[in-house]
């Protein structure tokens, strides 16, 4: 009996299928709704012509970004990486500035657009830091060189321009009626479509974003094609602001804000799979003038009419209704979220072509398999430290131990402050006013050392203080609700994001970078979206008393101290520094002394490990993220009453600081490990590095964005130490390599 087999069928198309052609369609149907909505704007070739010069722009770095994404690796720095080239292209090219000549920019402009690649490649390759790490970073490092450079002032040369018109042109509408910015994006399209389908650089990406290890073992350079493609990502994104630079003949501060957000979710729409090992970069393309349409229709707005009264006498005028600030960033946010789910629950489940089988009567195809990778690694590392806790004494003992560092930098930090300026940092009032400072980012280095411990991550800490503040801020000014009403509402509104954290982490199976990531606009929006992007001031006293002095708080209420010692530190301690303290205490007792505290660090030890051992790992992530969300709700109720007003930046930037100030402070960007006091010693370094670089040491002060510059290397280099230094004990295996010679060289002699 001949045996029975079974047709594999074709295989899937290399350059576009089905989903792009859905992804068309879509295109086309929003447009034409667009124009119905809005037709002075929508309904014009103008708009159209708007419409793809912009997503030139967009799509050319979304072709780079999909080698990256394929590559089971992710680009967060394309936004400022656009954003610094144009500002780098204004300054050399502006004749107020440097006042070079237009090949001599472009080609200093490419070297530093492929050596933000090349760093972000070696830190995620070789350094081993995590992709999401390295690229944050760069982007805040990116960013605080933009507006370091630009003072934040806009940049202009057009009178300049006009003596170089070859280059200009790409800025300019051709013979044929369309930018070249258009003709550009099509033909770097083109070729990286071709070369990411049809060469063998497209093979090696697609197999080491399938599975790194079977590549390896198939004889693939993976290392080398991960830099290559942080390279191509970070030359498109070059290419993109170079034509940006052509079209608008400057550039100001605000270039490629959020971008990294748009390009993300334009790759992910477009069908590539943030698991890695797929992606097709027209897909990419289509996806990237879905995003850019999308913005425009939620920009324009749609047209109305109002009717105003002058005189007594009404008169109805026409109008256009648009969104609030922040409005768009929301809804970008919730679009990387949407854009990320759509691949486990509908691509690869093929949603679309079962639904087709099921309407023509035939047999569904099989899912496609819904997983991650096919081997997954121990987490836990830094065994070897923590063997050489319990085998010293003394002295030995405590610089063993994970956070030791984090005192002893601490105190020299320190000590430092006191050798520069005694003055200053001698005053009680000032060494509390810095301790103010403190008192924030504490609160959120404490809920971050669970996620972290837990083997998770939230990028969205900075933005839920934010949102928390805006809330209690809105009911305070605006409502005029009491204090405690205010307080709650902020509470409802932090623990909600952190709930939407929580569920898209670990219900819906999302990599908590990406969920957080996407929390952090929305939430960054919304806080925004409910000041009207204004700041807010002026409300009932009584709420201020949460930011204020113990003394305050006690004159307040009617009850005066006598002079003394205990009334000279009511004078300089507040309320808020105490609550952190009393957080602090009971958050580091539940994770060194509790069962749960075990719970975490052997969950971000080692998740799988951790699930055999009958310990419940989505409940530890799940109460670690939400933990995460209340300390920053805290954080944010406390900010308003401190500063008696809410400003949108409020949080801006704490993210990389509460990060920072974990594994600086011992925890493990891997999970497994973490503190309270090496977390707090961490937040302790972070603020007082601020605090000396903000220190005015004979009449120098180093600018504000600068220092954030400075906080972003500090970040890179806590990671660095963290996996070298604890983790593969490069330290420890040095010294037993020269014990090791000595011994030799002993025998020998």
């Amino acid at each position: 009996m001949t045996p029975m087999t079974t047709s594999p069928g074709r295989a899937p198309p290399q350059l576009a299928g089905g989903w792009e052609a859905g992804l068309l369609i879509f295109l086309v149907l929003l447009y034409v709704a667009g124009a119905v909505v809005n037709p002075t704007f929508f309904g014009s070739t103008e708009a159209l012509h708007a419409l793809l010069r912009d997503t030139s722009r967009v799509g050319i770095i979304a072709v780079g970004m999909t080698f990256v994404i394929a590559n089971k690796d992710l680009d967060l720095s394309v936004g400022s990486t656009y954003g610094l080239i144009a500002v780098v292209f204004a300054r050399l090219f502006a004749s107020n500035v440097l006042d070079l000549g237009v090949v001599s920019t472009v080609l200093l402009c490419l070297a530093l657009g492929a050596a933000i690649g090349l760093v972000n490649g070696v830190l995620v390759t070789l350094l081993k830091v995590p992709a999401f790490i390295a690229t944050l970073t760069m982007l805040f490092i990116g960013r605080g060189f933009v507006l370091a450079l630009t003072h934040g002032q806009a940049i202009y040369y057009s009178g300049k321009a006009r003596d170089y018109p070859l280059f200009f042109y790409l800025g300019e509408t051709n013979a044929f009626g369309f930018n070249n910015q258009i003709a550009v994006f099509a033909i770097v399209a083109l070729v990286g479509a071709l070369v990411l389908a049809k060469t063998r650089w497209g093979y090696e990406t697609f197999a080491t974003g399938g599975n790194e290890q079977a590549a390896v073992y198939a004889g693939i350079p993976t290392n080398w094609v991960r830099v290559r493609a942080y390279l191509i990502s970070s030359l498109a994104a070059t290419v993109s602001a170079l034509l940006a630079a052509a079209q608008d003949k400057g550039a100001t501060p605000l270039y490629g804000v959020s971008w990294e957000l748009t390009v993300i979710a334009s790759v992910i729409i477009g069908g590539a799979s943030i698991l890695g090992g797929r992606g097709r970069v027209i897909g990419s393309c289509l996806g990237a003038a879905l995003v850019v349409l999308i913005d425009k229709v939620l920009r324009q707005g749609w047209p109305i009419t109002r009717t105003v009264v002058i005189d007594g006498e009404s008169i109805e005028v026409s109008a256009r209704y648009t969104l609030p600030a922040g409005a768009v960033l929301v809804f970008l946010g919730l679009l990387l979220v949407i854009a990320v789910l759509i691949e486990p629950y509908l691509i690869r489940r093929q949603v679309a072509a079962r639904f087709w089988a099921w309407i023509r009567g035939r047999a569904p195809p099989p899912a496609l398999e819904v997983g991650g990778v096919a081997l997954e690694g121990v987490q836990t590392k830094g065994a070897m430290a923590s063997d050489a806790i319990l085998s010293t004494k003394g002295l030995g003992r405590f610089l063993a131990r994970r956070d030791a560092l984090a005192i002893m930098l601490a105190a020299t930090l320190w000590l430092t402050g006191v050798a520069l300026r005694p003055d200053y940092w001698w005053n009680l009032s000032n060494t509390f006013a810095i301790l103010l400072n403190f008192t924030e980012l504490a609160l959120i280095t404490i809920g971050l050392t669970y996620v972290i411990a837990a083997g998770d991550i939230d990028l969205s800490v900075g933005a839920v203080l934010a949102l928390a503040g805006s809330t209690a801020a809105y009911f305070l000014k605006v409502l005029g609700a009491d204090p405690m009403t205010a307080i709650a509402m902020g509470l409802v509104a932090g623990m909600a994001a952190g709930l939407v954290n929580a569920t898209l982490t670990v219900g819906f199976k999302l990599p908590a970078f990406i969920a957080t990531l996407g929390m952090f606009y929305m939430a960054r929006g919304l806080a925004a979206w409910f000041v009207a992007g204004q700041q807010l001031t002026g409300w009932s006293e009584t709420y201020n008393l949460l930011g204020r002095k113990v003394n305050d708080v006690l004159l307040h209420f009617g009850l005066v101290l006598p002079p003394g010692l205990l009334r000279s530190v009511a004078e300089v301690v507040s309320i808020q520094t105490l609550w952190m303290f009393f957080v602090a205490v009971l958050a580091g007792i539940v994770l060194a002394y509790t069962p749960f505290g075990l719970k975490v660090c052997a969950t971000g030890g080692n998740l799988r490990a951790a699930a055999y051992a009958g310990i419940n790992t989505n409940r530890v992530r799940f109460l670690s993220l939400m933990l995460a969300a209340l300390c920053a709700t805290m954080a944010g109720l406390i900010n308003i009453a401190y500063f008696r007003s809410f400003n949108p930046v409020a949080g801006q930037f704490r993210e990389l600081d509460a990060i920072a100030s974990v594994i600086i402070g011992g925890g493990s960007i891997f999970g497994g490990h973490g503190t309270m006091i090496g977390a707090l010693a961490g937040a302790a370094v972070i603020t007082l590095v601020r605090a000396l670089l903000q220190l005015n040491v004979q009449g120098f002060t180093m600018p504000q964005h600068w220092i954030n510059v400075f906080i972003g290397a500090i970040l890179i280099i806590a990671v660095l130490i963290d996996i070298w230094v604890r983790q593969a004990n490069i330290l420890g295996r040095l010294r037993a390599h020269l014990a090791g010679g000595g011994k030799t060289r002993r025998r020998s002699s």
